[in-house]
């Protein structure tokens, strides 16, 4: 069955960086396009960006660019994301989606203390 592990989260002062990955596995990893989203407490569910099958960056939500880079490798059935320049809004639990048929990892936690 698909499944997709996020990890990497944490805590971290303003400024920092953090590497989340996303493993996936039970499909053909490399078929897909893959997006991360994030949600804030009190707020909805939010595309952070999205990546092609092949590798191609997509769908950057203007808050994060310039700061943040998704990335994916097919031969590790992974995708990641590059947080840099990390501000306190970016707090949330970040979750990995495999577009198509909208499946979800458990999400990992990135705290940003000011």
């Amino acid at each position: 069955q698909v499944q997709l592990v996020e990890s990497g989260g944490g805590l971290v002062q303003a400024g920092g960086s953090l590497r989340l990955s996303c493993a996936a596995s039970g499909f053909t990893f490399s078929n897909y396009a893959m997006r991360w989203y994030r949600q804030a407490p009190g707020k909805e569910r939010e595309l952070v960006a999205g990546i092609t099958s092949s590798g191609r960056p997509t769908n950057y939500v203007r808050s994060v660019m310039g700061r943040f880079t998704i990335s994916r490798d097919n031969a590790k059935n992974t995708v990641n994301l590059q947080m840099n320049s990390l501000k306190p809004e970016d707090t949330a639990v970040y979750y990995c989606n495999r577009v198509i048929g909208d499946f979800w990892g458990q999400g990992t936690q990135v705290t940003v203390s000011s």
